[in-house]
């Protein structure tokens, strides 16, 4: 190949920043619904020993935001692996997913 040709090709890691800011509104709308079912988690408690759908509920929440964050975590993934975004992009997703497996885990009992 002469000069001229390889500097006409484009380059494989070239990026695009409309593609990149795209899925990076979307990753921010995943953790936002994730943060908002997780959040619910959290604040739910017990009004006293006869209120028994507080467990329910609190798992419900939480099981609602892990399914959102592991969605999350795919375009993370996806996104990480293309060399679009960095790798502190796990974080968020690090940190809601931990919250939410702890909420189910230590749901409260009536």
């Amino acid at each position: 190949m002469t000069e001229q040709e390889t500097q006409r090709t484009p380059a494989p890691t070239r990026r695009r920043p409309v593609a990149t800011a795209a899925l990076a509104t979307v990753l921010l709308g995943l953790h936002a619904v994730a943060a908002f079912f997780v959040l619910g988690a959290v604040l739910t408690h017990s009004e006293g020993p006869w209120d028994r759908t507080v467990t329910g509920t609190a798992r419900l929440m939480a099981g609602l935001g892990l399914v959102a964050e592991l969605m999350a975590l795919a375009g993370t993934a996806a996104g990480v692996n293309t060399g679009r975004l960095r790798r502190w992009w796990y974080a968020p997703v690090a940190v809601l997913v931990a919250v939410a497996l702890l909420r189910m885990v230590f749901a409260p009992q009536p």
